[in-house]
């Protein structure tokens, strides 16, 4: 189905579920039992063909014809019952008892009377910062759920109990009474047949093909026609949590998870990585992010994070809505709420500490190998940026602005703001000087940044998309003492847009032209290339990597690369989920396309064509 036809069939059914909710329910539920129908029809088609073969060769009419029908009826037999009574794994964690917990499960007691819902089978207790209620298929498509409810310990860490509890009442929220029910079939009906199609993907003959076929005809249909019903279930359980708790608590809670979970990416695992430096062996993380969780958000950081949270529109990316609609469907200002005084763990039982030291020594054997590559890697980096700073002096812009990137590596707090000014001092117009002061500069100095920016649009288009970007997301920040300036703001929207054009064309131009023309030997230094070679020595599903760097007419001086990978051991699915993982997080001085080899293009291609890899396992 294309992507179009999905975004209509979707908006159809959004406008169905608004005009008849009822007759829209029943149209999901008749589309539903459609898939029912064809895994019956299938059990049924198989034995009636066994029974017809086998009565055929009782009477002595033994064909090859029919040998092969008796095969096929088997493998669609085989697929059928798969399909019936396939086991699914539970969510992982660490299970609670009511005995050890009994604060906690007697709060789970009073949401579930409340809302008329389920009883929790499984309550699990894991690292992530999330909380989520599953309900997992006993066996297959006509199996019961066992419902499961998986808790983050860092949240438990950045909550007070009320808010805790509004996103536990949330999360119950999705099964209560008979629209919980009927939601939770529809989920577990979707979620089956998503890990069956998973589980055929690779298998051959007449059976799984049909089923393939009947798949990728079915399952982006069933998903765009159950897209209303999910989204509309997100709101559904908001509303219960608001019932339950209060609106304003809720509301908090919402705005507080966005923004603790941000500061969680976007900082402190950074910063907890950073401790490889000094420390060969790894470090537990979830004792140090108790202590930082109970303190408040920076200021700046959580306006900043709000903003951009409010900023992100509800997609068909997720059934979650975004943060802005969330807060209007409560009825609730979209503004910075007090911060939890205090946190949730008492609800762990006496010793919350117990399990803050278990999932720590779980975390550092899960990550010893990564870690202790991670520390090697800086090592390298802080050799190298002791050779260069021993260099300062007669330094060139390029080395100066290399050691600032490879301080940062080392302490992202680092202060390389004179890093940069040197350069500029010894290359007026540097882009990558200017780029780095930029982020350097204050927050309230939006003149000086606004300044830099023109520098390095008017250095030339390497970075005139990034420097547009930039301004407009300062222009729209309010701040103290700055005015709406509507001259500047049209003036960068309209370099933005350019400059998105000619991103576009660059990007069309490094996935749409062959491979191999218009390629030369990679022009990484020794060091950016042993960079590139510790990144790729922890994916472990790559044996082999070769890199070209390609020659773009629309950015002649940028350096951009091809990247191809063997990763025999994945299908193609997860071989372009792990290619488009290496695009946005690996370390190059310019974009990067990442190919796997198959059929397009073959290992014997890349062997031919790509030159010495540069890397190999």
């Amino acid at each position: 189905m294309e992507w179009a036809d999905f975004v209509h069939l979707v908006r159809t059914s959004e406008q169905d579920s608004a005009e008849n909710s009822r007759a829209y329910r029943r149209s999901v539920a008749f589309f539903a039992a459609l898939g029912y129908a064809w895994v019956v029809g299938c059990f049924v088609l198989a034995i009636a063909l066994m029974g017809w073969v086998v009565s055929q060769m009782m009477h002595g009419r033994v064909r090859f014809m029919l040998l092969w029908l008796l095969v096929a009826a088997g493998s669609l037999l085989w697929v059928s019952l798969r399909a019936l009574w396939m086991r699914m794994a539970p969510p992982e964690g660490e299970e609670i008892t009511a005995e050890e917990a009994p604060e906690l499960f007697e709060a789970l007691n009073r949401i579930r009377r409340k809302i008329k819902g389920p009883a929790i089978d499984h309550v699990l207790l894991n690292g992530d910062f999330n909380a989520a209620i599953q309900q997992i298929p006993r066996y297959g498509l006509f199996g019961g759920g066992v419902n499961y409810l998986v808790i983050g310990l860092p949240l438990l860490m950045a909550l007070d109990r009320s808010r805790f509890l509004s996103v536990l009442a949330h999360e119950y929220g999705h099964l209560r009474g008979d629209h919980g029910r009927f939601g939770a079939w529809i989920y577990r009906t979707r979620w089956s047949w998503m890990q069956l199609n998973k589980s055929l993907g690779d298998n051959g003959g007449v059976a799984g093909a049909a089923t393939e076929a009947f798949l990728r005809w079915y399952f982006p249909r069933f998903a765009a026609k159950t897209f209303a019903l999910a989204r509309q279930d997100e709101y559904e359980a908001d509303n219960v949590a608001g019932r339950l708790s209060g609106r304003e608590v809720m509301a908090a809670a919402l705005i507080e998870v966005e923004i603790r979970g941000r500061w969680l990416e976007a900082e402190f695992w950074r910063d907890h990585w950073c401790a490889a430096a000094s420390n060969p062996l790894p470090v537990g993380p979830y004792r140090g992010m108790r202590r930082l969780l109970a303190d408040a958000p920076d200021a700046a950081f959580a306006n900043d994070a709000l903003r951009q949270a409010l900023k992100r529109l509800s997609n068909l990316d997720d059934t979650h809505p975004g943060l802005r609609d969330r807060l209007e469907a409560l009825d609730a200002a979209p503004t910075l709420p007090e911060w939890s005084r205090g946190s949730a763990l008492a609800l762990l039982g006496k010793e919350p500490k117990r399990w803050i030291a278990h999932f720590d020594r779980q975390w550092c054997t899960a990550n010893a190998t990564e870690w202790k590559l991670h520390h090697a890697w800086l090592q390298r980096v802080r050799a190298r940026a002791d050779v260069l700073q021993a260099g300062v002096p007669q330094a060139s812009a390029a080395e100066l602005v290399e050691l600032a990137r490879l301080r940062k590596h080392l302490d992202p707090r680092a202060d390389v703001r004179p890093l940069y000014e040197l350069a500029l001092e010894r290359s007026a117009e540097h882009p990558g000087a200017l780029r780095g002061l930029v982020t350097c500069l204050p927050e309230g100095d939006r003149a000086a940044k606004l300044a830099c920016l023109h520098r390095l649009w008017d250095a030339g288009s390497n970075d005139r998309w990034w420097a547009a970007r930039t301004a407009l997301a300062e222009l729209e920040t309010p701040r103290i003492g700055y005015d709406h300036d509507a001259a500047a703001f049209k003036q960068w929207r309209k370099r933005l847009e350019r400059a998105q054009e000619s991103e576009e064309r660059a990007w069309e131009e490094l996935t749409n032209s062959a491979y191999f023309n218009h390629i030369a030997r990679h022009d990484l230094s020794e060091f950016e290339l042993g960079e590139l070679q510790a990144e790729l020595a922890r994916c472990t599903p790559i044996t082999g990597a070769w890199l070209v760097r390609k020659n773009l007419r629309e950015h002649p001086q940028r350096r951009a690369y091809l990247l191809f990978v063997d990763v025999p051991r994945l299908d193609d699915e997860d071989r372009y989920e792990l290619c488009r993982w290496l695009e946005r997080s690996l370390n190059l001085p310019g974009p990067v396309l990442v190919l796997w080899a198959g059929e397009d293009p073959t290992i014997k291609e890349i062997r031919r064509y790509a030159f010495d890899p540069v890397f190999s396992r």
